[in-house]
């Protein structure tokens, strides 16, 4: 008996992160799209989705915002490396604001500092997680 309730409480706990694990739709709005270009400032390459941030200047302000990109796996069979971008690169992106107003897109695809497009791996694409 002891060993079953072991287990589910293993279960339960593997669980947690599945059901805080959020929708493209519930963060992100489908109908606010932008492009953006900057700096690279850091780059998070873990799970559950890779992160990079940038600086934007507009209108003389500079302001940092977060990209989200699809998970390290995703991006490794689309042809990404940890270098693919790095910190100091200007690259391009294009992706879906956030919908509470924040500096915060999921990104779609990303022109590099080579030059080289690549799609983002992100759940944006196909509305799936």
């Amino acid at each position: 008996m002891k060993k079953k309730l072991a287990g589910l409480l293993v279960l339960a706990g593997l669980a947690l992160p599945l059901a805080a694990h959020h929708s493209f739709d519930a963060e992100y709005d489908r109908t606010k799209s932008r492009d953006f270009t900057g700096k690279v400032t850091k780059v998070e390459w873990m799970n559950p989705h890779a992160r990079f941030y940038m600086d934007i200047t507009e209108n003389g302000k500079t302001t940092n915002w977060e990209f989200e990109l699809g998970s390290p796996n995703g991006l490794m069979r689309s042809g990404w490396t940890r270098n693919s971008i790095k910190v100091g690169d200007v690259i391009k992106c294009s992706g879906n604001l956030a919908k509470d107003g924040s500096s915060l897109a999921n990104a779609r695809n990303l022109t590099l500092a080579n030059g080289t497009v690549v799609g983002a791996a992100s759940s944006g694409d196909t509305g799936k997680q």
